[in-house]
C-alpha cells in the first residue's frame, strides 16, 4: 500500500498533467479557430467562382444562340444561279 508521501506525489503528476492537457487543449481551440475562419473563407470563393462560372457559361451560351440564329437566317433554301 503506497503511504502519504506517495500519494501527494502522485495528485501533483496529475495536477501538472491537467495543466499540461489545459494548455494544449486551448492551443487546438485556438489552431481550431483558425482553421474554421479559413474553411469559410474557402467556400465564400467557391460560392463565388460558382457564380461567376454560371454568369460566364451564360454569356457563352447566349451569344451561341445569336450565332445559330443569325447563321440560320442567312441559309437560303434556294441556290444562287452561277
Amino acid at each position: 500500500m503506497k503511504n502519504n508521501n506517495d500519494l501527494k506525489k502522485e495528485i501533483e503528476k496529475l495536477k501538472e498533467q491537467i495543466q499540461k492537457t489545459k494548455k494544449e487543449r486551448k492551443k487546438l481551440d485556438e489552431a481550431n479557430v483558425k482553421l474554421q475562419d479559413e474553411v469559410d473563407s474557402l467556400w465564400a470563393m467557391m460560392d463565388e467562382m460558382t457564380k461567376s462560372d454560371i454568369e460566364n457559361w451564360s454569356s457563352i451560351l447566349d451569344q451561341l444562340e445569336k450565332d445559330t440564329a443569325i447563321k440560320a437566317l442567312m441559309v437560303s433554301p434556294y441556290k444562287a444561279d452561277a
